[in-house]
């Protein structure tokens, strides 16, 4: 006859481990605490197991990071091919930012990753798709998707760890001493806050937009599209 459990002690199921468990986790304290502060030990707590559970999922950390990728990437939304390729590579850069700044400690990472499984390449495809479907050829399409992926990526790393929040001098600049002896910095400083990423990102996206317009076949030029209001 088994013992019944012993007053105000209720038996509880740890929930089943799994993929998606350990995915959402990991993202959710990489996001508390950076890449930096991550690892399979503080993973584990917070899922209750110990950290060898996860390598029976996942062979190593870069395993898993690949997925976490493939997650991120996997949940980004593709522009149906039926639009205007114009707006269609508009809705993909804005995708990105977007993208980029909803898990912003992970994205240092993300910035730099190949994206070479099948989930990375098939987002990979259907942004140069866009390009392709605009009626650039073959190295104008190529070199404006790099473009855009240099400007996308300096863009979301410069608002997620660099001007204003990046590390600084140990003895920075006074603001007198800016005023007085960099007086083109100290005027052009009002622009650079965190208020003024988005129409910064907006200023640099109308201007690789209206370069590629000029790239088109004539029957494609037309209106660079505006940022829709919400």
């Amino acid at each position: 006859m088994k013992a019944s459990p012993a007053p105000g002690r209720r038996r509880t199921r740890r929930a089943s481990l799994s993929r998606e468990r350990i995915e959402q986790a990991a993202l959710a304290l990489i996001d508390d605490e950076g890449l930096d502060g991550f690892s399979t030990r503080k993973l584990g707590q917070r899922l209750g197991c110990e950290a060898m559970s996860i390598y029976h999922h996942y062979p190593s950390k870069a395993h898993l990071f690949d997925a976490l990728v493939d997650r991120i990437v996997g949940m980004a939304e593709i522009p149906a091919q039926g639009l205007d390729p114009i707006e269609r590579i508009a809705a993909l850069a804005r995708g990105w930012r977007a993208m980029a700044l909803r898990h912003p400690r992970f994205y240092p990472l993300l910035s730099v990753h190949r994206m070479n499984s099948a989930i990375g390449v098939g987002y990979l495809e259907a942004v140069l798709r866009a390009f392709d479907d605009a009626g650039l050829d073959r190295e104008t399409a190529a070199r404006m998707f790099r473009v855009m992926g240099y400007f996308l990526a300096g863009a979301a790393l410069d608002e997620i760890s660099g001007y204003a929040k990046g590390p600084s001098s140990m003895e920075p600049v006074s603001d007198t001493q800016l005023a007085r002896d960099f007086p083109h910095i100290a005027s052009a400083g009002a622009f650079f806050s965190p208020a003024n990423f988005d129409k910064t990102f907006e200023f640099g996206l109308r201007l690789f937009l209206d370069q590629l317009r000029l790239r088109l076949p004539s029957p494609a030029k037309g209106r660079v599209p505006a940022r829709r209001r919400s």
